[in-house]
């Protein structure tokens, strides 16, 4: 729906901004100045214990200095209580008691019918609360006594008890005029398949009431006490309040208490989580009786940037674990991960800290180990790698699962880390070489080599001087191609598969290359337009890279008419970067497999071929002219720079 004129300027100047975020952070006194409108505390979108989070109350804008999280109240309360705009417009509107607008007739006919269920699922929990009190919940008593749940935690989590009886809630709520509709579709009660009355779904059960973020019930868990029945735990099915592979058990409690510096630890059921919160360990949650989903994992790290699994030590809880870690590679960000904790098998974590208690749980917590162990774990396992062929099957599997990960520099450093755990694992006399293990697709199979220093205005034409190797070149080459992209649009989208799949690891050449991506679709048929998006998103590192002289001087870049030229000059600088990195991955390659097993003779002449080589493709290209390059306009400077490097005087 749409807002009318001045209702957001009227909401955000009743509304508090102070107030709205008060309720989740605690303000720093010393740093705070209420009375001009100054607050600040300790930010509740990222762990810290300094006060870095500011809100101004008078312009009504807060920001973050640590993780630059900003906007206004609306985009607040979206963010810490996971709702989407209008519903942050209503909690708002409703705190400051203004009318929200009037909405479409079908709008209002879901909200309302939203309302009208969430009421029917409260009745039920109260139904199922005093089910629990009565003679019929004996039996349930008596067994949540054996797990040692207090009474406080009963109630805390409001847990109930459906008896083995055929209708009795959808009597009990039917007396209360509840239509039958609408016990049906809250999914409390199914109809059955021959006609009659609906019955109940959950019958002889323990009952977990589900709720969303904002506190509403949408759903039940149900354990049975009959072990005898087919499904030990039932929840609800998929109704218009309830989708299990979008909710967590217990989420917004946990929310909170993650949001006071408390680990977010996922576990796999109702039971795990009530044992943790009643330990203390109150940021706890779990899927609902699935693996986890994507929806999942992405509102776990809404809530948690490094939520902590822990799964049960049988085969069951092995397989879960692996199965998360498919599911989060290409998912990855910066700061952005998880952490496992893997139980001693037989154990979960209810029955650790019944057993043991809650400080043999905090035990393994702080020993979570990062989620690089469980992948080199899973590809080891079979522990036998005696022959090179074994040896190479692993290289190829790890290399194509970091090869999942979309964060250049993240898999640079799993790269590295399975660089050093391999080196552990054969026994290696020297750690290989830098590069040496990455994922396909980037320099050198994803080598992660590190870029050139960014150069200085005054120096950027002599960025051939400023560094020797094959890095600088490679860094050249990506310049080359970015900048035929931005002077010829049209060869974008003839070049796109290859362009999304480039290792890029020159100084803002990813960003430039996503910005690139983004305006061809955007503005495929407006070159002027095209340009002002790039110049807008990457106006920095466009810059830097039309400025050096190697790419300014280039004929497809001053040729702006040519499409021809600009498209033969790609195809010949994606091949020749291509080339490169896959004859030095070959290089490394064997070094490293020969490493520990020849002498060090050998691998030091492996290595000074793989000089001779880049020596041989530098002098090539010295004695027949590049399409991508036209030396005669090169300026005298620059050539005389190339002329004295060390790497083309040692030319034979």
């Amino acid at each position: 729906m749409s807002l009318p004129a001045g209702f957001l300027e009227e909401l955000r100047s009743r509304a508090s901004l102070s107030h709205v975020v008060g309720r989740k952070v605690t303000w720093d006194a010393r740093k705070s100045n209420q009375a001009k409108g100054d607050f600040w505390a300790p930010c509740p979108f990222h762990q810290e214990k300094t006060a870095s989070f500011h809100v101004d109350d008078r312009k009504g804008f807060y920001y973050c200095f640590g993780c630059h999280a900003k906007g206004d109240a609306v985009s607040f309360v979206r963010e810490t209580e996971n709702v989407g705009f209008m519903e942050a417009v209503e909690i708002l509107a409703r705190e400051a008691g203004m009318q929200m607008p009037a909405r479409d007739p079908k709008a209002a006919e879901r909200a309302d019918r939203g309302r009208l269920l969430a009421e029917v699922m409260e009745a039920a929990v109260r139904h199922y609360r005093l089910q629990l009190k009565t003679a019929a919940g004996a039996g349930a008593r008596d067994y949540l006594a054996r797990r040692k749940l207090a009474e406080a935690t009963l109630d805390r989590f409001e847990i109930g008890f459906a008896p083995d009886l055929r209708q009795g809630l959808f009597d009990a709520l039917r007396a209360k005029g509840v239509a039958a509709e609408l016990v049906v579709d809250a999914g409390l009660c199914a109809r059955p398949d021959g006609g009659g009355a609906p019955y109940d779904r959950f019958r002889g059960r323990i009952i977990f009431p589900i709720r969303d973020g904002r506190g509403r019930c949408i759903g039940l868990g149900g354990r049975a006490m009959d072990p005898q029945v087919r499904a030990k735990y039932l929840n609800s099915p998929e109704t218009e309040l309830f989708d299990k592979g979008r909710s967590l058990y217990n989420h917004g409690p946990a929310r909170e208490a993650a949001g006071n510096g408390q680990a977010l630890i996922v576990a796999e059921g109702y039971m795990d989580v009530i044992a943790l919160v009643a330990a203390g360990f109150e940021a706890a949650v779990a899927p609902l009786g699935t693996a986890i989903t994507e929806n999942q994992l992405r509102l776990l790290w809404r809530i948690h940037h490094e939520p902590i699994i822990a799964l049960d030590g049988d085969a069951a809880g092995i397989r879960a674990a692996m199965r998360l870690v498919d599911l989060a590679l290409p998912l990855l960000q910066a700061g952005q991960g998880l952490r496992f904790v893997i139980l001693p098998e037989g154990m979960d974590p209810d029955d650790l800290i019944r057993q043991r208690g809650a400080g043999a749980f905090r035990k393994l917590l702080d020993g979570a180990e990062p989620m690089v162990n469980l992948l080199w774990r899973r590809e080891t396992e079979a522990g036998n790698f005696d022959s090179p062929e074994r040896r190479a099957a692993l290289d190829k599997s790890l290399r194509a699962a970091i090869g999942r990960i979309s964060d250049s520099s993240i898999s640079a450093h799993y790269g590295e880390e399975i660089r050093r755990l391999r080196a552990e694992l054969f026994g290696a006399r020297r750690a290989p070489a830098r590069g040496a293990f990455a994922p396909i697709g980037r320099p050198g199979k994803g080598r992660g080599l590190p870029p050139p220093a960014g150069a200085l205005s005054a120096t950027r034409s002599s960025l051939l001087a400023a560094a020797t190797g094959p890095e600088v070149e490679e860094y050249l080459h990506e310049a080359m191609i970015l900048a035929i992209c931005y002077t010829h649009p049209a060869c974008i989208a003839r070049f796109e598969s290859q362009l999304e799949k480039l290792g890029l690891h020159g100084p803002g050449h990813a960003r430039m290359r996503h910005a690139l991506l983004l305006a061809s679709h955007q503005s495929p048929d407006d070159p002027a337009e095209f340009r002002a998006r790039i110049q807008q998103a990457a106006g920095d590192d466009l810059e830097k890279m039309l400025a050096l002289a190697h790419v300014r001087t280039a004929p497809p870049v001053r040729n702006e008419n040519d499409g021809e030229l600009a498209m033969m000059c790609l195809a010949e600088e994606l091949a020749r970067l291509e080339a490169r990195r896959g004859a030095r991955s070959e290089i490394e390659d064997a070094v490293e497999d020969l490493a520990g097993l020849a002498d060090e003779g050998l691998t030091w002449r492996l290595s000074q071929a793989a000089e001779a080589r880049h020596r041989a493709y530098r002098s090539k290209l010295d004695e027949t002219e590049s399409l991508g390059e036209d030396r005669a306009a090169l300026s005298a400077q620059l050539q005389g720079l190339i002329d004295a490097a060390a790497w083309v005087k040692k030319k034979t």
